[in-house]
């Protein structure tokens, strides 16, 4: 079994999420989605999402395409989430460079070897979070 993860916040599902999932799915057999504490989203945004916690949960898990949602790492590049979850794949999404970046240095450093694929955007002037949520 193929295990794929994603990172993400995923302050209500729109569709470039849905999308980014579907894609995450087609590189594997199980979709694992490494949910960001509240906490850390609101020390990167500087504000809270406006979904909790719990109800991005729910969200992810009523979709089709995510087989389980974990919590992400209480700190930033501490990188347990990937002893935890051991998974074959990374999918991230094309905004997260920054992630890409850090991950690749974390995973060259400690010479792991996980497959990261950075899936193409969909719609990004229209189905992002910072232009839905504003």
């Amino acid at each position: 079994m193929i295990k794929v993860l994603v990172f993400g916040v995923f302050d209500g599902l729109h569709e470039g999420h849905k999308f980014l999932l579907r894609e995450a799915l087609k590189c594997g057999d199980k979709l694992i989605v490494a949910l960001t504490p509240d906490k850390l989203v609101l020390k990167s945004k500087r504000h809270l999402p406006k979904l909790n916690f719990e109800e991005r949960v729910g969200h992810l898990k009523n979709t089709d395409a995510v087989s389980d949602v974990v919590v992400g790492d209480a700190q930033f590049s501490s990188w347990h989430i990937l002893d935890r979850v051991k998974p074959d794949v990374i999918v991230l999404g094309y905004d997260q460079k920054g992630l890409e970046k850090d991950l690749v240095r974390h995973l060259e450093a400690r010479k792991i070897n996980i497959k990261i694929i950075v899936a193409a955007p969909f719609g990004p002037d229209k189905y992002h979070s910072s232009l839905i949520n504003k």
